[in-house]
């Protein structure tokens, strides 16, 4: 046998045939790994939902009361590593058959209010509102210099008012005031609609009272605007529908939260409404909301001052006379002077102008005057 037929296997194809094999064996393992993954992920695809329920009460025995979102209460057991944990009020994970609870998870801080409310840090300020001196003279006293300047009160020994009732016809800048009133004190405002309160199921809308309030004595200094608070506010009658029993409830909670053993202390209420003579006088009187505030349509030079803040931006001709203007506009609310200035705009952008001339604002008055004779008319007929 010759030299030339014995085959001798080189080292470097030995050591690549090593390592082939350990990319292999890698390869496999983290496939392995991945198949794991994907078969946990296709189990849990397979688990079915588990409600999300709140505890009421904890009783022995691994047992509790729970509140589904629905309102139904359940008498149901408890996972024994829960069981001393769990206290009224927290929120669980319950099984979907036997509502077994199974998870806790934590004590919810507030209702839901965020679809409720809107939070915000408003620019208003106290120049941007018109024809109305006095009554921003007033909310500075009792809004702005309790939450600016608390040492006075504590000085001469009194204590400062918690809130003011804004009452008048409709667009005369009620929320206006609220929210110049919250950024001269760099305030958290918080605004809500009254009738918002008012909950399908029974007890929800005292809870979302609650929460408003405790949500701004975190954010304080804080000020509460509700708008349209004759909504909840209006006085009680012996009623037995559930919806009437539902709106007192939420009332009484919040008269509960005005006068409560917690105090407001840096949190102000502000309320604004159209209808102050359907008011509970519960609300009205001394102690809730100490100062009632009427704010009314403006005067001749009221609607003088609105016109200069709305036309400030505006490129007016030269025969343009505000007070002239102003004088067509009487019995006017500033929401209806301001779509005054807006109507006049559009006058001139139709004629493909960038000046607004007196003509335009002529024609806005008697365009804005029509429209709300027709309103009324219809509301009438609709009455």
């Amino acid at each position: 046998m010759g030299s030339d037929d014995i085959t001798v296997e080189s080292p470097t194809y030995e050591h690549e045939v090593e390592e082939e094999k350990i990319d292999y064996q890698e390869e496999n393992i983290l496939l392995k790994v991945k198949m794991a993954e994907m078969r946990n992920e296709l189990m849990r695809y397979k688990m079915p939902p588990l409600l999300v329920a709140e505890v009421i009460d904890t009783y022995p025995e691994n047992c509790c009361m729970v509140r589904l979102k629905n309102g139904n209460e359940f008498y149901v057991n408890v996972d024994t590593s829960l069981d001393k944990r769990l206290k009224a009020s927290d929120e669980v994970l319950v099984e979907q058959k036997s509502l077994t609870v199974i998870q806790k998870i934590g004590k919810k801080k507030h209702f839901d209010v965020s679809k409720y409310v809107i939070v915000e840090k408003p620019n208003i300020k106290w120049n941007q509102i018109g024809g109305l001196k006095d009554e921003i003279e007033e909310l500075k006293e009792v809004i702005e210099l309790p939450l600016k300047k608390p040492e006075l009160f504590k000085k001469i020994g009194i204590e400062p008012p918690k809130g003011v009732l804004l009452y008048g016809h409709p667009g005369t800048g009620k929320t206006l005031l609220a929210k110049a009133a919250a950024t001269s004190t760099n305030a958290t405002f918080i605004e809500i609609v009254g009738s918002e309160l008012v909950q399908k199921f029974i007890g929800q809308g005292a809870k979302l009272v609650k929460s408003i309030f405790e949500m701004a004595r975190e954010k304080a200094p804080a000020i509460i605007f509700i708008d349209e608070i004759d909504s909840i506010a209006a006085t009680r009658m012996d009623v037995g529908t559930s919806g009437e029993r539902e709106v007192q409830r939420t009332f009484m909670q919040l008269l509960a939260e005005i006068d409560g053993f917690a105090p407001l202390g840096d949190v102000k209420l502000i309320a604004a409404t159209n209808r102050i003579d359907i008011l509970d006088s519960a609300i009205t009187r001394p102690g809730r909301f100490d100062r009632l505030v009427f704010i009314p349509t403006p005067d001749h030079k009221g609607i003088v001052d609105i016109l200069k803040i709305h036309t400030k931006k505006m490129k007016l001709a030269e025969d343009v006379n505000l007070n002239k203007i102003a004088k067509k506009m009487k019995d006017m609310s500033g929401a209806e002077i301001r779509a005054v200035c807006v109507e006049a705009g559009y006058f001139a952008i139709r004629d493909d102008r960038f000046i607004v001339t007196s003509k335009d604002f002529n024609k806005a008055v008697v365009k804005i005057a029509v429209e709300e004779t027709e309103k009324k008319k219809d509301l009438t007929y609709m009455g």
